[in-house]
């Protein structure tokens, strides 16, 4: 029993979260009063400093039945609750501790806890979850039953007669209510709401819980039928036989029970349906007929139609995992928003001292992993503790592999694998190598299908609510869970449909790659149907994998897919070296190298040397392999800033390069790099030799991305010299040569570069330049490259240009 104390609860915050405090006291203060609640901070208008010590833990100590701690960032650094703290800390390593509950936001830690020490986290929680969780927590310590203080809060379930289950847990869906509860209204000029959607998403729980919530001025009775015949429990599928009524005459039958007319079996099947309207008129009834989908359909359609028959004092509700065209408000119910599933998480966890233990990370990661389908994720919570699932790390490893005879995934979308059309079944092997959207023409030329054989197929696949399209219904994606099925499900056709898929990748990749800047817009327009062939090749043979990495080397790095680029040289580096194929392991190395360069990771660079080395070396390669670590050492040793170690590398492997070829692309960019070390030590006039050295080899050898870069260097000089006119000059030429290739980090570089010989010349040019300005920034925050910061300045002094010339 509580004691007689001075307060309830008392809260201790930071002034940030004062407003999310203030919010739950005043939920609180409505249950014990405002007096019950303190909320307001010490200060030092009521105790001095000195006095703090004192009052603080008899506070807590002696007047509070349950301390809230509310932790946010430096919560325990700032004076007044830093003083809060040290009082607050003391008690929980005495007996009482219990009193004391430990909130936050932001994962904050304070010191003198554990990460596991408890915490109740408040991030993506409304006031009033938050009010409910205190409540619990002080019921519980007080002794009472969990709901104790809560259950009178909550809705109570509508007094209108009804045979509805019980629901013993929903969270959010406040928008698919709404919807609902508007189709029920007398108003409404429909029958009712259809609730559709992929299996598992809580259609049967959002029916029943907008049932609770209907006026009683409008409903005198709720009919729940359903025709749902299995159910999954953490053990598996668990069919069902009592009060299911399997087909549309046992539901008129149902009906007909209810309605007082038992007999009504007896009639013609043409009568029924008669009788059951002719009874309903003059009553106010709601219809609740749950799980259409494992009706024939047939059975769906003549169930329909007698719906669109009610009297308009009548109205329903329906579920069914197949969409359908019909005269009601149409509910399509998506996955559970991070919030509600993290509450769904905290209720699940009440009774799982596993799942009590799962960090916010972890939480989140089953959420994503389960694309918040509800059933899934209490069905994952429901193995913790079964077996070797002791973490959810491991409960999600179990999903990926169940048994037959548990495997939630079975039992959401099994019983469709036979209503698959030979083209629906060619659509959804193609999707399941796609993460995301992607257009109709990319789909049917994987699934060998006509683009009109594929659309119709996506528009069947998609009133079945395994395919999601975009509002255009101009591309689709499967959800992550049915790809997942399907590739365990049809294991034959998927392999076939990679096949093709990886076939065609290939092509594109060896006609419109390498060196064919020309052609790289074929293959930036087909890169959607490319990008799930990667996986296949990393997988696949290493020649072929090594053969793609060099074609699509320019590729990626001319447009900017740096990540790609840098994964893919990853791991064909490691596949390379399970067969011993140490010299494409060093060309890996190298690449990734190149990457880390510009990316200015100085220490993942060196690492790439002595890795490309080490298995250059082991290859026995020759002098252009050697010539090249050095380079990827030089890079490094610049970033450090030693540039006499990096100039001396880099005159190294110009000597190893030389002795091959007088005039090559090796040489050329390799007095490029000597000259940037020249320029970064001060000496332009040497950077200006060498870069026009190797601007000259660049146009002997035609190398027009080489001698592009080249020309962006000599203005980035004349900028550094402050010869304003000749650096805008040379970077229009650069920039027109570089947007020409689609090189978008050159592009990136020159339009800085431009913008600020014109800043810098005359200020009425200051419009011009702030639009190349702009354009630097944008391309360079994108890429990530060590560019932005220069850019970022540019802008700014572009701006403060204009602003002076009042522009």
């Amino acid at each position: 029993m509580p004691a007689a104390n001075r307060f309830r609860i008392a809260f201790s915050f930071a002034g940030e979260v004062r407003d999310f405090v203030e919010k739950t006291a005043a939920v609180l203060a409505k249950k014990f009063g405002q007096d019950a609640i303190l909320y307001d901070k010490y200060h030092e208008a009521e105790f001095a400093v000195y006095n703090l010590g004192i009052k603080l833990p008899k506070l807590y100590r002696e007047e509070c039945d349950l301390v809230v701690a509310v932790f946010s960032t430096d919560y325990d650094q700032k004076r007044w609750t830093g003083w809060e703290w040290m009082a607050i800390h003391a008690q929980l390593t005495k007996q009482d501790g219990a009193r004391i509950m430990l909130t936050r936001f932001q994962l904050v830690n304070p010191d003198g806890l554990f990460e596991n020490a408890g915490f109740v986290e408040l991030d993506h929680k409304t006031p009033q979850q938050a009010a409910t969780l205190i409540l619990e927590r002080l019921a519980q310590n007080e002794g009472r039953p969990r709901d104790y203080y809560t259950k009178s809060d909550t809705v109570e379930p509508a007094r209108i007669p009804n045979n509805l289950p019980t629901l013993p847990h929903f969270f959010g869906r406040e928008a698919d209510l709404k919807k609902i509860l508007d189709a029920l209204t007398p108003a409404a000029r429909t029958w009712g709401a259809l609730i559709d959607g992929p299996g598992g998403m809580g259609k049967t729980s959002l029916a029943i819980r907008a049932a609770e919530l209907v006026p009683r001025k409008d409903f005198d009775r709720i009919l729940f039928l359903t025709a749902k015949n299995r159910e999954m429990t953490v053990d598996g599928q668990k069919r069902l036989h009592d009060f299911v009524v399997p087909g549309y005459l046992e539901m008129l039958s149902e009906m007909g029970r209810v309605l007082g007319l038992p007999g009504i079996a007896e009639n013609a099947e043409g009568e029924r349906a008669a009788l059951i309207q002719e009874a309903l008129a003059g009553t106010r009834a709601l219809l609740i007929l749950d799980n259409l989908e494992s009706l024939t359909p047939e059975n769906r359609d003549r169930l329909y139609a007698f719906l669109t028959k009610l009297p308009n004092t009548c109205k329903a509700i329906v579920t069914s995992r197949r969409r359908t065209d019909i005269d009601a408000r149409i509910v399509r119910l998506e996955k559970l928003d991070h919030a509600a599933a993290m509450a769904f998480l905290t209720e699940l966890a009440a009774d799982r001292p596993l799942l009590q233990r799962a960090t916010a990370g972890e939480r989140t990661a089953l959420y994503n992993e389960t694309g918040g389908n509800p059933l899934i994720i209490r069905w994952l919570a429901g193995q913790l503790g079964r077996g070797q699932c002791r973490t959810v790390t491991a409960a999600l490893a179990f999903l990926r592999s169940a048994p037959p005879n548990n495997d939630p995934l079975e039992f959401i979308f099994g019983d469709l694998l036979e209503t698959f059309t030979r083209e629906e079944t060619k659509t959804l092997s193609s999707l399941t190598f796609y993460t995301q959207p992607v257009a109709v023409e990319h789909i049917a030329e994987i699934g060998g299908l006509t683009a009109a054989a594929c659309r119709t197929a996506l528009e069947g696949l998609t009133f079945r609510s395994l395919v999601i399209a975009n509002a255009a219904e101009e591309s689709y994606v499967l959800t992550s869970l049915v790809a997942h099925f399907l590739k365990n499900a049809r294991p034959q056709v998927i392999t076939k449909t990679g096949g093709r898929l990886e076939k065609r990748a290939y092509a594109l990749i060896v006609e419109n790659g390498f060196q064919n800047y020309d052609r790289f817009w074929i293959l930036e327009a087909a890169w959607p149907a490319v990008v799930p062939a990667i996986s296949l090749f990393v997988s696949g043979r290493n020649a072929r994998l090594q053969e793609v990495c060099r074609g699509l080397d320019d590729f990626l790095d001319f447009t900017g897919r740096w990540d790609e680029w840098l994964s893919l040289n990853l791991q064909a580096e490691a596949k390379a070296l399970t067969v011993r194929d140490h010299d494409n392991a060093g060309e890996r190395a190298y690449k990734a190298g190149v990457i880390y360069d510009l990316r200015q990771k100085t220490d993942e660079l060196l690492a790439c040397a002595s890795r490309a080395e080490a298995h250059w070396q082991t290859a026995r390669s020759g002098s252009r392999e050697r010539g090249m670590a050095l380079q990827l050492r030089g890079w490094g040793l610049r970033q450090k800033q030693n540039y006499a170690a990096s100039m001396a590398a880099f005159q190294q492997a110009l000597e190893l390069w030389s002795q091959l070829s007088s005039i090559s692309r090796d040489i050329a960019i390799g007095l490029d790099d000597l000259a940037s070390v020249e320029h970064l030590s001060g000496d332009l006039e040497g950077a200006e030799r060498d870069y026009r050295d190797a601007l000259r080899i660049a146009r002997t050898i035609r190398d027009t991305d080489c001698v592009a870069g080249c020309i962006g260097r000599l203005a980035q000089v004349a900028l550094d010299r402050e010869d304003q006119s000749n650096a805008e000059a040379l970077s229009r030429d650069a920039l027109t040569r570089s947007e020409r290739l689609g090189h978008k980090r050159l592009i990136g570089d020159n339009c800085y570069r431009l913008a600020r010989s014109l800043v810098r010349q005359r200020k009425t040019f200051a419009a011009e330049a702030l639009l190349y300005a702009r354009r630097a920034v944008e391309i360079h925050t994108r890429l990530g490259s060590s560019g932005l910061a220069e850019a970022q300045a540019t802008l700014e002094e572009c701006e403060a240009a204009l602003r002076e010339t009042g522009g």
